[in-house]
């Protein structure tokens, strides 16, 4: 796919459901996929698992899996994942005041503003 635009780009990368999510996630270090499915309990094992597979796929994540029984897998961030971290501690600050703003004006955040 041909991409002209640097934010689209951007999406194409980190647009899927749970992707910028995990990428978030795993800022703070390695975690385990169970702790990823604690982390983000909204998403379906299946669709973490291909959200991974992606990311992984487009060289923001590193998949390690250790020969123990049973199989523990680990996810972290590759050098190329980590920096994405200035856009999505972006996108949080950004969604907080979002948020603070909706609170005060008595909206829930699902409610769409006019």
């Amino acid at each position: 796919m041909e991409r002209h635009c640097p934010v689209e780009a951007t999406v194409d990368i980190i647009g899927g459901k749970y992707k910028s999510l995990v990428l978030y996630k795993l800022i703070t270090g390695t975690l385990r996929f169970s702790q990823l499915r604690r982390a983000i309990p909204c998403a379906t094992p299946k669709m973490l698992t291909q959200q991974l597979r992606e990311l992984e796929r487009d060289g923001l994540v590193r998949r390690e899996v250790f020969p123990v029984v049973p199989p523990r897998v680990e996810y972290s961030l590759t050098d190329f994942g980590r920096s994405m971290e200035p856009v999505l501690k972006a996108m949080s600050a950004w969604g907080k005041g979002y948020l603070l703003k909706q609170e005060a004006e008595g909206k829930s955040p699902q409610e769409k503003s006019v």
